[in-house]
């Protein structure tokens, strides 16, 4: 198949910036589409102007309306790195497109501060939500981020602050490879709104954390305080095994029956960033500390469902692995999940009550799988010494699906 749709990546520099066979696909197009910003950049020529359409899933509709004409989008930099080229090869398959980028924001930031783009962690702000940062904010890391508009940096440097990094460097490059652009740098802590930022802009993060800043690791198995909670919960050392069963992959999608605060969800998510969680539970006041902890821990896009799990999982997308917490006995309950999981996806249960150890021991005589039993103890103070304290056991049954199963 021959492309159709040119996708030509343009910098702050417009059309001077080009190469001269991008260029030319500009200045013959029947069709530009992008947005203001873009569009404004060529002056000249007859061609209809598409700006992007909403809602923006209409794109591809609109774009394949006009396929037998010259058809070019106009996107910033390099438009498969946070940008339009990779959802619309999705969309209408990669062998329509001829992508040809320019230098990506992070590339032109890297070169103006000296970092080496393959030590750096990449995120976009833009259009979502600034919690999205938590997981990044480590100790040594180097960040960049794509802004949603000039008050973002504001908001990131107070985001750092509260996390106890107060000492960060945030620098705002704004309208970068340009003839606008500007630079502007300060610790955290010396951030405030009358920093002038345009609104095109890409913030690079030095992550500098004080004595007493909190650790909150990627690693599985985070402190409880960490979560609001009411006391039912996955425990940290029960959590870390759990997920280690779970095995979180890029892109992979996790039901969490029974979520509780949402600390398995939350810690699933965090494993990476294309990672997506459904948290299923229906008490009101556990939704709400499932809401609060995907905020407060960097997963605000965690979904929740209010609702008892019998009533809502056949509306759910397959999940790669299932997690049931709480809820077990609910009737049917394991066919149901069993039936969702395709060949390689993953269950698991944990469960206190003899009630539960019974519901896994059938699954395990009809499925196979593991029967493991968790026995977790704490050091508490005796008077004047310390004893162990043991936290109740817990039965932890584990599968993944077979094909012969």
């Amino acid at each position: 198949m021959t492309p159709w749709l040119a996708i030509i990546g343009i910098g702050d520099d417009g059309l001077a910036g080009l190469a001269p066979g991008a260029r030319l696909m500009v200045e013959q197009a029947d069709v530009l589409v992008g947005g203001e910003r873009h569009l404004s950049m060529i002056e000249t020529g007859e061609a209809e102007r598409l700006r992007w359409p909403t809602p923006f899933s209409t794109l591809s509709a609109e774009l394949q309306a006009r396929q037998h004409q010259a058809v070019c989008v106009l996107a910033t930099g390099d438009p498969n790195w946070f940008g339009v080229a990779s959802r619309l090869s999705a969309e209408l398959g990669p062998e329509a497109l001829r992508v040809v980028p320019s230098p990506s924001a992070f590339s032109l930031c890297c070169a103006r501060l000296g970092w080496a783009l393959q030590d750096i962690e990449t995120l976009s702000l833009h259009g979502r939500a600034i919690e999205l940062l938590h997981p990044y904010v480590q100790p040594g890391s180097k960040v960049l981020a794509l802004s949603h508009d000039g008050d973002t940096p504001s908001a990131v440097a107070k985001l750092l602050c509260e996390r106890g990094f107060k000492d960060s460097r945030v620098t705002a490059l704004s309208h970068i490879g340009g003839t606008d652009e500007n630079i502007v740098s300060a610790p955290a802590s010396e951030w405030n709104d009358d920093m002038q930022v345009a609104d095109l802009n890409t913030i690079a993060i030095t992550c500098l954390a004080s004595d007493d800043a909190p650790s909150i690791p990627r690693v599985a198995g985070l402190a409880d305080e960490l979560f609001e909670h009411d006391g039912q919960m996955t425990k940290r050392e029960v959590r870390a095994i759990t997920l280690s069963k779970l095995a979180p992959s890029p892109g992979h999608r996790l039901w969490d029956i029974g979520a509780g605060c949402g600390s398995v969800s939350v810690e699933w998510m965090r494993a990476h960033p294309s990672c997506e969680a459904i948290a299923v539970e229906p008490e009101p006041d556990r939704v709400a500390m499932i809401a609060a902890n995907a905020a407060t821990l960097g997963t605000p896009d965690l979904e929740v469902i209010a609702k008892p799990a019998s009533e809502c999982l056949s509306e759910f997308p397959r999940p790669d692995a299932v997690f049931v917490g709480g809820g077990i006995t609910e009737p049917g309950l394991g066919d149901q999940l069993w039936a969702a999981l395709d060949v390689g996806g993953r269950l698991v249960a944990n469960v206190v009550t003899v009630e539960g150890e019974g519901i896994v021991a059938s699954w395990q005589s009809r499925w196979g799988g593991e029967l493991t039993r968790i026995g977790i103890s704490r050091a508490v103070p005796i008077g004047r010494r310390q004893g162990w304290r043991p936290m109740m056991p817990v039965t932890q049954f584990s599968i993944i699906k077979r094909a012969s199963a």
